[in-house]
C-alpha cells in the first residue's frame, strides 16, 4: 500500500533526522533497517519490494570482514612490477576464454560499434577480467551485503545510496534469489553496482529487460555503454607498445599534475604530447597513429622493460577500475582476443 504524500515527507524528515555522521553501528541493525526502509518509501518504492527485499534481514558478519581487509591507500614508495600481474591475467585460458566469446557474439559487434563507437574485444576483456566471461558472478545476497556495509557505517553514504538503488532494481522484476553477487554489492557478467545499473544498463536485444546477468547482448551494451558515457573515442586504440632509444629519462617527462582521484595511478604517467612531438623525442609507436594523437608515455617496470604510448581511452578503462594494473591487463587481453 502506498503511503499518502504528508506521511511520505514525514517518513522522509524522520529519516534525515535520525541519520548521524556517527556509525550506523552506534544502533541496533533492525533500527538502522527501519530508517532505511523509511527513506525507500520515501522514494516511492513499494511496499511489496521492501517487504521482499527487507523481511528477514540480518548482518554479515563475513562481509564486514572482507571490507575492513581491504588494503588502503599506500603511501609508501614503489609500485610493484606489472609483467607478474600480467602473467596471471592475460593467461592462456583467459585468452582463448576471450577469443571464443568474441566468436559466440561476432553477430553483436557491428550494431554496438555502431551504436557507441566502442570494440568488441575492449567490452569482452572488462567481462572477462570482471567474471570470467560470466563464469564466477558472486554469490553473495546483495539486499544482506549492502544492508549491513550501510549498518556498518565506515562508509554508510555509499552503501545506503546503493541499497535503495537496489531496491529499485529490484521493482523492475527481479526476484530476490537472482540479485546475488560480490560482497561488495557488485552484480552481473560486468559487476555493476546498483546505481550504475540503474543508470547505464541496456537492452541489447530488445525484450525489454536489461538483463546483465545471462544475457550476452545486454552485457555487451551495456559495458559499450559505460563506456561511451566515460568518453571513450571512437577509431583509436587505448595505447600502443613504443621503442625509446637507449638512455632516454621518462622521468624527465613525468607528469606535474596532482590527480584529484587516485594520484599514485596518474602519477606513474607522462605528460601528454603528441606523437609527433614523441617521435621527434626518438620514442616510437610499433603501430602507426595519426601524428596529431595526444598520448602519454608509460614504462611501469622501468629502464629497459616495455614502454607504451596511451591514448584517451586508456583513462575510459581506468574509469571502470583504477588501477594501472587492471587498465593494462584489459587493453592486452582485448588486443589478444582481437589477434
Amino acid at each position: 500500500m502506498n503511503l499518502p504524500r504528508p506521511l511520505l515527507a514525514l517518513a522522509a524528515t524522520l529519516a534525515a533526522a535520525f541519520a548521524s555522521p556517527a556509525a550506523a553501528q552506534d544502533m541496533p541493525f533492525d533500527a538502522y533497517m527501519q530508517l532505511v526502509i523509511a527513506k525507500a518509501r520515501a522514494e516511492g518504492i513499494s511496499e511489496d519490494t521492501i517487504r521482499r527485499m527487507t523481511y528477514d534481514l540480518t548482518p554479515n558478519m563475513r562481509v564486514i570482514e572482507l571490507d575492513q581487509s581491504q588494503p588502503g591507500s599506500s603511501s609508501s614508495p614503489g609500485y610493484p612490477p606489472l609483467q607478474p600481474y600480467l602473467d596471471r591475467h592475460v593467461d592462456a585460458a583467459r585468452i582463448s576464454g576471450g577469443r571464443a566469446v568474441y566468436n559466440e557474439t561476432a553477430r553483436l559487434h557491428g550494431p554496438i560499434r555502431s551504436e557507441y563507437g566502442v570494440p568488441a574485444e575492449i567490452i569482452i576483456a572488462i567481462w572477462g577480467h570482471e567474471t570470467n566471461y560470466g563464469g564466477y558472478r558472486g554469490n553473495f545476497d546483495l539486499a544482506r551485503s549492502l544492508a549491513t556495509l550501510a549498518w556498518e557505517g565506515r562508509r554508510r553514504a555509499l552503501f545506503e545510496k546503493e541499497f535503495l538503488a537496489l531496491l529499485k532494481v529490484a521493482e523492475k522484476g527481479y526476484s530476490r534469489d537472482r540479485l546475488v553477487g560480490s560482497w561488495a554489492g557488485a552484480f552481473g557478467n560486468p559487476q555493476f553496482l546498483p546505481s550504475v545499473y540503474l543508470r547505464l544498463a541496456t537492452d541489447g536485444d530488445g525484450d525489454g529487460m536489461a538483463n546483465i546477468f545471462t544475457n550476452q547482448a545486454d552485457t555487451m551494451a551495456s559495458i559499450a555503454r559505460y563506456f561511451q558515457d566515460a568518453g571513450w573515442r571512437p577509431g583509436i586504440p587505448w595505447g600502443v607498445r613504443a621503442s625509446i632509444p637507449s638512455g632516454f629519462d621518462v622521468d624527465a617527462y613525468r607528469t606535474k599534475l596532482v590527480a584529484p582521484v587516485c594520484p599514485r595511478v596518474h602519477e606513474r604517467h607522462s605528460q601528454w604530447m603528441t606523437v609527433a612531438e614523441w617521435r621527434e623525442l626518438g620514442v616510437t609507436p610499433y603501430t602507426s597513429l595519426p601524428p596529431d594523437t595526444l598520448v602519454s608515455l608509460f614504462q611501469p617496470d622501468g629502464p629497459g622493460s616495455p614502454a607504451w604510448l596511451l591514448t584517451s581511452n586508456y583513462r575510459v578503462i581506468l574509469e571502470y577500475n583504477c588501477s594501472n594494473y587492471y587498465a593494462m591487463s584489459v587493453g592486452l587481453l582485448a588486443d589478444e582476443i582481437a589477434r
